[in-house]
This record gives structure tokens, C-alpha cells and sequence, in this order.
């Protein structure tokens, strides 16, 4: 009879080569875009081209681990915006924060194959951790009372992801960030 073995973790070398590779990674893409060669990646991150087949088989998972680490990036700050300000100041400011992702993952999207970004975003299971990250600002926005009762998660993230998709290409930069201070307003208690 065998024993469930647990997997093993990653070398600390594996895992300082996957996370440059992921730098490099986003850099490339963000600049050079679809085109943008693997083995310059590998070079840039200081690895060669096979440690980089090893990390990521396909172009694909390269592109998912990129999105990945980003939305992490973005949804690890709860935390830190709640201790520092009211609930409704940190919702705003992690709107912010959102926003820049998206933009990201816009830019991402139109140099790397839509698919690819659309792929990553199922795999990392967005709206619902997105999600998830509102609802904590909305239960310490009701807690401290600064947020309203009664407002679903799903309801404040489709807003704020209609925002950002529908002035993506505006011609005023600062029009994202106005109709965020309105979300943000419908959101407050009287």
C-alpha cells in the first residue's frame, strides 16, 4: 500500500529563477508585446531557455503566472489599506490599485493573445477573489460606519470593473478616478 506523498515545494533557487522569470516576463510583454522572444526573457531574468521550459511549458502559463502575481499584488494590500484608514477611504484606495491592474492587463492583452489574458483570469478565478477582497472592505465599512448595509460584493466589483472598461480609452485621464469617487459616494452612509 502507498503513502499520499504532499508535494514537494520548490527549490529556493526554482523559485527565485520562477520569479524573475515572471518580472522579465511582464516587462517583455508590457513593451515588446506578442512578439516578445523567450529567450530574451530567459536572458533578462539571468536564466537560460531551458530553465524557462522547465517554469513554464507553454507561452500560456508564462502569460497566466504574470496575470497571477499581479492580481496578488493588488488584492494582498487589504490588509495593510484597512489598518491605515476608514473603510471607505481604503475601498477608494484600493479602486486605485485595481485600476492600475487593469490597465496592466489591458496593455497585456493587447500585445499577448486575448485568449492567453482571458485563460489567466478564469484560472486565477478573479471575480470571485475580487469579490471576496470587497466584501471585507464592506463588512469593516459597516463595522466602523463608514459603508452602507445591504450592498452585495458582486454588485460594488461589476460597478467598478464598468468603470474602468468603459473609459479604458477616454481622451480625460482623470475621468476613471472621478467616477470611482461617485461609486465610492453611493457607497457611504448618509
Amino acid at each position: 500500500m502507498s503513502t499520499p506523498t504532499t508535494p514537494r515545494r520548490p527549490r529556493a533557487d526554482a523559485a527565485r529563477n520562477r520569479e524573475a522569470l515572471v518580472r522579465a516576463a511582464r516587462a517583455a510583454f508590457t513593451t515588446t508585446g506578442e512578439d516578445a522572444s523567450l529567450e530574451a526573457i530567459a536572458r533578462a531574468a539571468g536564466v537560460g531557455i531551458g530553465t524557462l521550459y522547465r517554469a513554464f511549458p507553454t507561452r500560456q502559463d508564462l502569460v497566466a503566472a504574470v496575470y497571477a502575481v499581479e492580481l496578488d499584488t493588488v488584492l494582498d494590500t487589504v490588509d495593510e489599506l484597512l489598518a491605515a484608514q476608514p473603510a471607505d477611504r481604503a475601498l477608494r484606495a484600493f479602486a486605485d490599485h485595481y485600476a492600475a491592474f487593469v490597465a496592466t492587463k489591458h496593455g497585456m492583452a493587447e500585445t499577448v493573445r486575448v485568449g492567453a489574458i482571458r485563460g489567466a483570469a478564469e484560472t486565477a478565478h478573479t471575480r470571485e477573489r475580487v469579490n471576496a477582497v470587497v466584501a471585507r472592505f464592506l463588512d469593516a465599512g459597516r463595522a466602523d460606519g463608514t459603508l452602507r448595509a445591504g450592498v452585495a460584493a458582486d454588485d460594488v466589483t461589476a460597478a467598478l470593473v464598468g468603470v474602468l472598461l468603459s473609459t479604458r480609452d477616454a481622451d480625460d485621464p482623470g475621468q476613471a478616478g472621478r467616477l470611482l469617487d461617485v461609486l465610492i459616494a453611493g457607497l457611504r452612509l448618509p
